[in-house]
Order: structure tokens, then C-alpha cells, then sequence
């Protein structure tokens, strides 16, 4: 009886995957970074040599219904991850047909941050509503959209990229896509580290920031300096809330969802980041939109969401 489900999260960092039982029960799971195996299939053995102990456990692969896989610019519709800026791999990846070449299961692909939406609605803060928006913070920023409880994907698969949008234009040049002014450029991990070394350059008073190398500062790093009172790592969380804001009152305009699910590494930091964003989201909607739509932050722990999203795929 196939009872089992392996979701897999391909993150820009980090790639997290495990089994699944029928009741959206983890019961194993494990992570790689993505970014050291060059070329795909070196890749796909990594997984499926980390994931066979746990196969083996639970009866073997005739009790895997499937492998569902949330990946950056993952394609539902053709199963491929296609010119990804945050990954290594370049072009056109049929993901989908090789994954299911190796494991000999169905195998079915979707953008991540769509994974970690679905994962929201089953299993999260989200279940329940047929109108909400998830918003991934990492290494980049992606989204999964809600509308009559239906994923949107759009005619080509790739609809609801909203970390791609322009929120300032002729703004901060975008290291993987060229953009000026993305919303992913500011709001991701990497863009509030950006922000805390161009603060760092122009900041007159002290900051924990000095006693760290430019190489180690991190996301985290700002968060832990901020929680003991930094100034200027405060600021970093403020700015990085106007602008992820901003971008959130226009989300809610084009799409009227009841509520907004952020979900990653950066929203670890609790009210230091949700204070300044909903503040500013209100600030930019429009009166009939205003005080109508929740921002909570994930209460699904953050390897969870998108591994349970991605195992619903086939399940």
C-alpha cells in the first residue's frame, strides 16, 4: 500500500527533502546545499543516495506514492526548473523526467515558493482560506498565490514571481537577473545584507556590525545585533519593512487576498520585521483595502512547509 509521499525544497542555499506519511507526518527528512553539485545528475544521485536508507525504512519504494519537488522558477506544467537566477544550473532543467528516471515514481514540480503555499493551506496558518498569499524571505524572495483556493500558474506556469517585480525603480542592481529596484533585491537574506553594508558605509555612531568581517555578515548576524539593541541593524529591519510593505500593498490591490503568510529565515525575527511591514503596507493601500487583510508570520517550522507542500503534489 503506498502510504509515503518525498517532498523535496530546492532552495537557492540550501535543498531540504524527506518522507511524508498520509497524515502530513515528516517522519525522516535530511538537506544538502544545492549549489555544490554542478552538474544535475550528480545532484539527483545526492538525494536519492540520502533518501534511500529512509525509502528502505518505511518497506522500500513500492510504498512511495510519488516525489513532489518546490523548486525557483519550477515549471508545473512541463516539470522543468527554467533559468533559475539563484541557482547553479543554467537554461532549461528537466527535473521532473530525470528525478522519475532515477527513482521510477511519478514525479511532479512546482515553483518553491508554491510548495511552501500549499504546505500553508493544508497543514499551516492558512488552512482554510481560499485567498492568500505566501511569501517566502531566503536567499531570494518568492510567492505563492491563493485565489479561490486554486495555485495561480497562470497560461505558462510561471505566474505570481513577486519577487521579481519592481518596487523602486532604477533601485539596486539585482545580482542574478540584472534588475533594478526588484523586490528580491531588498526584502531576500542577501538584500537585507546589502542593506546593512551600504548603512555600514554612511553610519556615524557604533555598531556591533564592525567587529564582524564584510565576508561573515549575515541575515542572522543583523537579527542577533538588532534583538541586543543595535542601531543600525534596527534600521536595516525598518527599510527592509517599507519596502516589503509597499510591495505587499500592491499584492493586496491586484489580488484582495484575507490574508498574507510570510514565511523563511528573515521572519525569524518575529515583530522586527512584521512592526515596520504591516505599518507600511497600510500606509500604501487604498482606504477600501485597509485594516482587511492578516500578515502572520509561518507557524510551520521552516523546513516543513515547503517539504509537506511539495509531498501534497502527489498525494
Amino acid at each position: 500500500m503506498q502510504d509515503y509521499a518525498i517532498g523535496i525544497d530546492i532552495g537557492g542555499t540550501t535543498t531540504k527533502f524527506g518522507i511524508v506519511d498520509k497524515n502530513g507526518t515528516i517522519i525522516n527528512q535530511s538537506r544538502i546545499p544545492t549549489n555544490e553539485f554542478e552538474d544535475i545528475n550528480q545532484f539527483i544521485e545526492e538525494i536519492y543516495m540520502a533518501t534511500l536508507p529512509m525509502i528502505n525504512e518505511i518497506g522500500g519504494i513500492e510504498n512511495i506514492v510519488g516525489i513532489g519537488i518546490g523548486a525557483p522558477n519550477g515549471n508545473y506544467y512541463k516539470g522543468t526548473i527554467e533559468y533559475a537566477p539563484n541557482l547553479i544550473w543554467k537554461g532549461v532543467i528537466p527535473l521532473a523526467k530525470l528525478v522519475k528516471e532515477k527513482f521510477g515514481v511519478k514525479c511532479i514540480l512546482t515553483n518553491d515558493a508554491n510548495a511552501a503555499a500549499m504546505g500553508e493551506y493544508i497543514y499551516g496558518c492558512a488552512k482554510g482560506v481560499d485567498h492568500f498569499i505566501t511569501i517566502t524571505l531566503g536567499t531570494g524572495v518568492g510567492s505563492g498565490i491563493f485565489i479561490d483556493g486554486k495555485i495561480v500558474y497562470g497560461h505558462d506556469g510561471f505566474a505570481g514571481e513577486l519577487g521579481h517585480t519592481i518596487v523602486l525603480p532604477d533601485g539596486r542592481l539585482h545580482w542574478g537577473t540584472g534588475a533594478k529596484g526588484s523586490l528580491e533585491a531588498y526584502a531576500s537574506a542577501t538584500g537585507m545584507r546589502l542593506t546593512a553594508l551600504e548603512l555600514l558605509d554612511e553610519f556615524k555612531g557604533n555598531t556591533m556590525l564592525e567587529q564582524f568581517e564584510v565576508k561573515d555578515i549575515d541575515s542572522k548576524i543583523i537579527f542577533d545585533c538588532a534583538q541586543q539593541g543595535d542601531e543600525l541593524c534596527k534600521r536595516v529591519f525598518e527599510e527592509t519593512g517599507m519596502i516589503l510593505g509597499l510591495a505587499l500593498a500592491n499584492f493586496v490591490m491586484f489580488s484582495s487576498p484575507k490574508l498574507i503568510v510570510l514565511f523563511g529565515g528573515p521572519t525569524k525575527a518575529g515583530n522586527l520585521i512584521l512592526k515596520p511591514t504591516k505599518q507600511s503596507m497600510e500606509e500604501h493601500l487604498l482606504p477600501i483595502f485597509q485594516n482587511k487583510v492578516d500578515v502572520k508570520i509561518s507557524e510551520l517550522p521552516e523546513s516543513d512547509a515547503a517539504i509537506l507542500g511539495a509531498s501534497s503534489l502527489v498525494c
